[in-house]
């Protein structure tokens, strides 16, 4: 049989494709989502997502009038840092708080480095990051899903005053089950109520079958390298996996890991983001099983419960050697030689 002649280098059939087209796909995908936070949280996650999706969108304007560069916001790029960046954070953020996280998002995360498709970090996770190391307190407050009054008002610390922490926002707190089991004794939340999302957590994070099937549906329209979350989520089971047969009454089952915290909707939403991801499919193999391998690391032994947003920026950070690494060999040249 005749070896095979594989060409991975220029597109030979062109599609009809284009960044607005599969933007809008994405942001499609995040409605359901979106629509079950609000389902879960109330007026507050819905503000919240209203305040870091319309900052997001002005401030990109406003960068490119600064730059003199034609208007971007039409590219939804903007709309989907906007959304993912609510989703990720507690449904009672301070709008306040929000709104600067979603401006640097977009200044720090992506108009530094020239716009769409030069930022090497996913803007959406590095105003997370942000909002993690400037407002420490409000980023890790959780609040109860499903309280009677979700609808009809405000929680407290939605609207909270600059520099201000409201009263009476413990009553509406509560611990993540990340949290319940790292920092209360291995508390271990049913699975089938992490599979479904009526548990607390971040505003988007919760239902891990809701984000599977909208995940399933960017595969579909071609909008997602499927090897990203799969190489995610596989790197992350088979992490989890080791380390619970090892020692299953120290630490959670596969399961957990994967259905508990942020780790399928970084994994379908913020890991497979085209700008910061490698494309050889080498490259997306290593780079989803760096990640996975690492958001159960930073679970298991660091000091936060979750671990899924630094991993999605270690990996990011990584892609240039990634790249480096898993580069095709040239046709016609032996390995190890350049010329």
């Amino acid at each position: 049989m005749a070896p095979r002649i594989e060409l991975k280098t220029s597109p030979h059939i062109k599609q009809a494709d284009s960044v607005e087209r599969i933007m809008r796909t994405v942001v499609l995908a995040l409605l359901p989502v979106c629509a079950f936070s609000v389902y879960q949280f109330g007026l507050s996650a819905l503000a919240l997502m209203a305040t870091t999706t319309l900052t997001c969108v002005l401030t990109e304007q406003l960068f490119n009038r600064l730059s003199g560069r034609p208007s971007t916001i039409g590219d939804f790029s903007a709309v989907i840092t906007g959304l993912l960046l609510a989703l990720t954070l507690p449904p009672a953020f301070p709008l306040w708080m929000a709104a600067v996280s979603a401006f640097v998002a977009i200044a720090l995360g992506k108009a530094l480095f020239g716009g769409l498709g030069y930022n090497p970090f996913n803007p959406a996770l590095l105003g997370r990051a942000f909002a993690a190391a400037a407002f420490p307190e409000a980023a890790s407050t959780w609040t109860q899903a499903g309280l009677p009054e979700r609808f009809s008002e405000l929680l407290p610390s939605t609207l909270a005053m600059p520099f201000m922490r409201p009263e009476s926002v413990d009553a509406y707190t509560t611990a993540t089950p990340l949290a319940e089991w790292k920092f209360e004794g291995g508390i271990a939340t049913d699975t089938w109520a992490l599979f479904t999302g009526m548990t607390p957590g971040s505003a988007g994070e919760t239902s891990a079958l809701l984000i599977l099937v909208c995940g399933l549906f960017l595969i579909a329209r071609n909008a997602m390298n499927w090897r990203v979350p799969v190489a995610v989520l596989g790197s992350a089971a088979l992490t989890a996996g080791g380390f619970y047969l090892l020692d299953p009454g120290h630490f959670p089952s596969p399961l957990f890991v994967l259905f508990s915290g942020g780790l399928m909707l970084g994994a379908f939403f913020m890991a497979s983001d085209m700008s910061s991801s490698p494309v050889t499919p080498a490259g997306i193999w290593i780079y989803g099983a760096l990640i996975g391998f690492l958001a159960v690391i930073i679970r298991f032994f660091g000091g936060l419960p979750e671990g899924i947003m630094y991993a999605i920026l270690l990996g990011n950070a990584a892609v240039p050697l990634i790249e480096r690494i898993a580069q095709p060999r040239l046709y016609g040249l032996r390995r190890g030689r350049s010329g």
